[in-house]
């Protein structure tokens, strides 16, 4: 059983509704154990004990959050060298469209990658002129149906890669099945 953990920080309330979303979608997923916790509750063990791992951040003049920041900077620390080869993805909310949301992903892609973090982005278009490259970013809450897909789909994919690399569950994954299906 693959296990997923989307940690967040929310300033707002947006990026914690966007985690809702992303936990949503990886529940989607047969066999998937998913935590959601915030930055504030989080311990190095959260990241230890999953399998895979969506980060999401408020953006922060354009960067992840400070919280966020400081958890893998001070915290995280200690588990340094010991996630490598753990799969993870990033999702963030920024005040307006062009506020830096894509950035943030790309900040938080950084952080993963040096902690060994095998990082993915999702060419999925969720709705006409709608993808997550970098990860789910949206300006402000998640409302309409095409921000809450992007989230969860975000989740979903996670979830296939996890059962795909981690538990052998090889039917799941998300181009090869496309085409059987064709």
């Amino acid at each position: 059983m693959g296990k997923i953990l989307v940690l967040y920080d929310s300033a707002t309330g947006h990026t914690a509704k966007m985690a809702e979303y992303v936990a949503r979608g990886a529940r989607g997923v047969p066999g998937m154990e998913v935590r959601l916790k915030s930055v504030d509750e989080a311990t190095p063990e959260d990241i230890l004990w999953c399998d895979g791992l969506a980060v999401g951040s408020p953006t922060n003049l354009g960067v992840l959050s400070w919280k966020m920041k400081r958890f893998w900077d001070e915290a995280a620390r200690e588990i340094w060298g010991k996630v490598d080869g753990k799969i993870a993805c990033a999702f963030s909310s920024s005040g307006g469209w062009g506020g830096g949301a894509e950035l943030t992903c790309l900040s938080l892609l950084t952080v993963l990658m040096n902690f060994g973090f095998l990082v993915f982005g999702v060419t999925d278009y969720v709705a006409r002129q709608f993808t997550l490259h970098y990860g789910a970013v949206l300006a402000g809450e998640p409302r309409a149906e095409r921000e809450i897909a992007a989230c969860a789909r975000l989740g979903e994919r996670l979830a296939q890669w996890v059962a795909v690399y981690v538990d052998g569950r090889s039917e799941l994954h998300p181009v090869l099945s496309r085409r059987t299906d064709e």
